[in-house]
């Protein structure tokens, strides 16, 4: 077997599209402010689809698929948004619904899409649940404010399903797990990976990025770290790795940010120095990554790299939780 690269600086973990952003507001079909962080899938057809974030001139955000063959070009836009806040019924969608992660959930068959819903308590985490991205089944919200950055796993870990998400709480804005046996109902949280302290590139607060990836090794997980300087803050994205059959357990961290802004479409924007990715699709190899992220919360671009790479570097620079940083 052939052993995989390690690359020899984090910047090559992960290489942007020559043609970035690939997705603009003027390509939108309707006015709008900006597109960005949006969650992607491969449909059963190979068809990419990004449930991409819409911001209305209100400020206010909602959700509309685009899809391509290749996953980079030839967008086909929905004309109208996809799924928009429906504050009657949902309340907590007041103020928009916002960076959705999508999971493929075997056992029902369906798309599980895990979002931030925006009303007057804050950001809380909502679900629904589709088998075309033209109907949804609303589950309304399941973790209440001030809670976002969150993604279902796949398949039950034992009895319960599993949620990775970002409450705020008064210990800090870190990550943690929760179970439930129904989609509805949860409990059993556990924080899986504090903030850092200090001086770290991801001291204070992060969150996830897209949904964990399931290898042999264990749970990858890619996550944002926010660095605030006297300029403002500065997201970049870190690497950690959790036990399958616990993930609970954090097995590996990277002490180092992986990827950044560094283009100019990253670092000017409605909000400048941000890469965020809410969504990935992954190769008929099992190892190609197509990372899809909201640049300076204003567009989308694509990055490409290697699963294996990926595992390889965390071996090599990563480490387990120390108490206290």
């Amino acid at each position: 077997m052939k052993k995989a690269k390690t690359p020899e600086h984090p910047a090559d973990l992960f290489t942007r599209h020559d043609g970035n952003p690939i997705l603009i507001a003027r390509d939108w079909p309707y006015p709008c402010n900006t597109v960005f962080n949006p969650a992607a899938t491969r449909l059963r057809d190979g068809t990419t689809l990004l449930f991409c974030r819409v911001e209305g001139r209100n400020g206010h955000s909602h959700f509309t698929a685009a899809r391509s063959k290749n996953g980079v070009d030839g967008w086909k836009i929905d004309p109208e948004p996809t799924l928009s806040p429906d504050p009657g019924k949902y309340p907590g969608e007041l103020w928009g619904i916002e960076d959705a992660r999508i999971t493929w959930v075997e056992e029902l068959g369906k798309y599980a899409v895990v979002y931030t819903a925006f009303s007057r308590g804050g950001p809380g985490v909502s679900i629904a649940l589709t088998e075309d991205f033209r109907s949804f089944e609303r589950l309304g919200v399941i973790m209440p404010p001030e809670d976002k950055d969150a993604a279902l796993l796949p398949h039950r870990i034992g009895d319960f399903w599993a949620m990775i998400h970002r409450p705020l709480t008064t210990l800090g804005a870190h990550v943690w797990i929760s179970y439930s046996p129904d989609l509805r109902h949860w409990g059993s949280h556990n924080m899986i990976l504090p903030a850092r302290r200090g001086a770290w590139w991801d001291a204070n607060k992060i969150g996830l990025c897209t949904p964990l990836i399931e290898t042999p090794e264990g749970w990858l997980m890619i996550y944002h770290g926010v660095r605030e300087t006297a300029s403002g803050s500065i997201y970049r994205l870190g690497l950690a790795l959790f036990d399958l059959a616990t993930p609970e357990q954090c097995i590996l961290r990277g002490d180092e940010w992986i990827f950044g802004p560094d283009e100019a479409y990253e670092d000017v924007g409605d909000v400048g120095q941000v890469v965020f990715p809410c969504g990935q699709t992954i190769d008929d190899d099992g190892d190609t990554i197509n990372l899809y992220y909201g640049a300076a919360d204003s567009c989308i671009c694509l990055a490409r790299g290697k699963i294996s790479e990926m595992l390889a570097w965390l071996k090599t620079h990563g480490r387990a939780l120390v108490e206290g940083e």
